[in-house]
């Protein structure tokens, strides 16, 4: 178990006991547990209507109204407030028996009208079963159907009620979740609980929520591994393992986030929420902290996952201070990843995130936009001058440009080269400490605008974007208007442009010979015009290098 963890094929899984929490009494649990094997294992022809006669007994009590009617509204509870926003939000109930599975599926019903598509019963049905019941568990093809269902992790259906059947060589990724009403021993149980510990992004590991009191034989069972699994993995309690570990990490972030004020938090205020994450976000960016950060971002991750294996343990202050130290993380994270930066998606991740965590409402607005924003538009550029945030606006800024920049590397090597040698040489200036904070903002907004006129620049000439990175290279020399005025670069630009079209080919980009006779193209046309003059070295260089980055990107 321990080296399926390590490798990377299972996850881990925790266990949470909630007996307590339905009033249900240990003691008679511990004497049906015990009663329910002894009865069950029997295999004399004698002992088979007495056995049959005292499981029913036994069926009588864990179905009695009360008791599902108790257990039904915690796991609802649970589920709603701890489970739901759990990756896809997949569940199993294992039910003691098929009449018990039916019951809690009518009282969930009960207590959650609207959750009709939410929650399915998977069991298998009998000649004898009662008319109603037909309906609810269906034939073959309705249990393939929910097979299909409960395996796409976008459909609504998000909890399976099961018997026996789903518990052994069925598996959905995402389930992070298992609440057993039902004695299970040994390999039965491990096979079991293996339902949630299969690996799927973003999961920290399966939780087991027991309302029948299988802690022991949960611990006999994983006995039965190695000493480093019991080491590691033996006692997955919550209450021992993952709540603690929660608080450590807690505390860790708290010492991180020492000095800094995000008490404002805790408020009802959306308003004042976003301000909190937002400095908290320009708290960390800040370069003196630059290491701080790196463990941030570490121990933040750690707090998150053990938070997600014990979120009905933790105190609300605790799962408020959680939120807040997950969101500012999800900032971070995004305004340095090297995937294209969307400061409404931003918005909307963190709004999500805080409703799922301390139930908040409104839109959380961290970055200050509520649409698609364009790096070009002056306004979008003034609100972001605005912001009280400065080691964030920076951060902000650095991003969008660096993101544009990208896409010149991929078209327009002139541009990509001015550009990136711009954003370096202003990265370096403060650093180095040559420029404030301040001033590297306004100096990052002047390369906005110098970028938002190369923009412009096509369609001043008439120039497409395409035509418009080989006409940079053409013009690209110094002095080049010594020799040519504008219209006649622009004609060498559109002519070469077309040739290259017209002499596209597949090999282009795999075989040396073909590039060379493209070079060859390019050298012939370029030749017509006197290009380049004798007086201006380097020059051919600069447009054959973005002819062949044009290969590569048509290819």
């Amino acid at each position: 178990m321990t080296q399926s963890v390590e490798d990377g094929a299972t996850v881990p899984i925790c266990y949470e006991s909630r007996i307590a929490d339905i009033n249900l009494d240990e003691s008679i649990l511990q004497k049906i547990d015990d009663k329910y094997w002894d009865l069950s294992e029997e295999a004399e022809e004698y002992n088979i209507e007495r056995s049959k006669k005292e499981l029913s007994k036994m069926e009588e009590l864990l179905g009695a109204p009360e008791i599902i009617d108790d257990i039904c509204r915690d796991i609802v509870h649970h589920y709603e407030e701890n489970r739901a926003n759990e990756l896809s939000g997949k569940a199993m109930i294992v039910a003691y028996s098929r009449s018990v599975a039916i019951k809690m599926y009518e009282k969930i019903l009960e207590l959650r009208p609207d959750w009709d598509e939410k929650v399915k019963v998977v069991m298998s049905g009998s000649n004898k079963d009662p008319e109603e019941w037909y309906n609810i568990i269906g034939d073959k093809s309705y249990k393939k159907e929910l097979e299909n269902k409960f395996k796409d992790d976008k459909d609504p259906m998000k909890i399976a009620i099961v018997v026996d059947m789903w518990l052994t060589g069925f598996d959905v990724p995402s389930l992070a979740t298992m609440y057993v009403y039902k004695p299970m021993k040994g390999h039965n149980l491990m096979q079991a609980i293996a339902r949630v510990n299969r690996v799927f992004k973003g999961k920290e590991g399966g939780l087991v929520v027991d309302y029948i009191g299988i802690a022991s034989e949960l611990k006999k069972a994983m006995s039965e591994y190695t000493d480093r699994d019991k080491k590691k993995y033996g006692d997955p309690d919550v209450d021992k393992v993952a709540y603690p570990k929660f608080q450590e990490k807690l505390e860790i972030c708290q010492d991180l986030f020492h000095g800094f004020d995000y008490s404002k938090f805790f408020g009802d205020s959306n308003l004042e929420r976003s301000k909190v994450i937002s400095m908290g976000v320009n708290f960390m960016e800040d370069l003196s902290r630059e290491n701080t950060k790196k463990d941030y971002l570490k121990e933040a991750l750690l707090l998150k996952k053990w938070l997600s294996l014990c979120s009905s343990r933790a105190k609300e202050r605790e799962r408020f201070e959680a939120a807040f130290f997950e969101a500012v993380r999800t900032v971070l994270v995004k305004v340095s990843s090297t995937g294209k930066l969307s400061l409404p998606e931003i918005n909307k991740q963190i709004t999500e995130l805080l409703n799922q965590s301390i139930k908040s409402t409104g839109v959380i607005n961290v970055i200050n936009v509520s649409e698609e924003v364009s790096l070009f538009d002056p306004e979008f550029l003034d609100k972001v001058r605005a912001l009280e945030s400065s080691n964030l606006t920076r951060t902000i800024l650095e991003k969008l440009l660096d993101d544009e920049v990208k896409v010149y590397t991929k078209t327009n090597l002139v541009k990509a080269e001015e550009f990136s040698e711009l954003l370096k040489n202003t990265r370096n200036k403060y650093i180095n400490g040559h420029i404030t904070n301040d001033e590297v903002i306004e100096e990052l907004i002047k390369i906005a605008k110098l970028l938002r006129e190369a923009h412009l620049e096509g369609e001043n000439l008439g120039l497409t974007e395409e035509e418009l990175a080989f006409y940079n290279a053409i013009a690209l020399p110094e002095n080049i208007h010594d020799f040519y005025d504008d219209e006649t670069l622009i004609k060498i630009t559109q002519e070469l442009t077309d040739s290259l079209r017209k002499n596209r080919r597949i090999d282009w980009q795999k075989k040396e010979s073909a590039r060379a006779k493209m070079r060859v193209t390019v050298k012939r046309l370029l030749k017509k015009y006197d290009y380049p003059p004798k007086e201006i070295d380097g020059a051919l260089d600069k447009v054959i290098a973005q002819c062949e980055l044009w290969v590569d990107e048509v290819a």
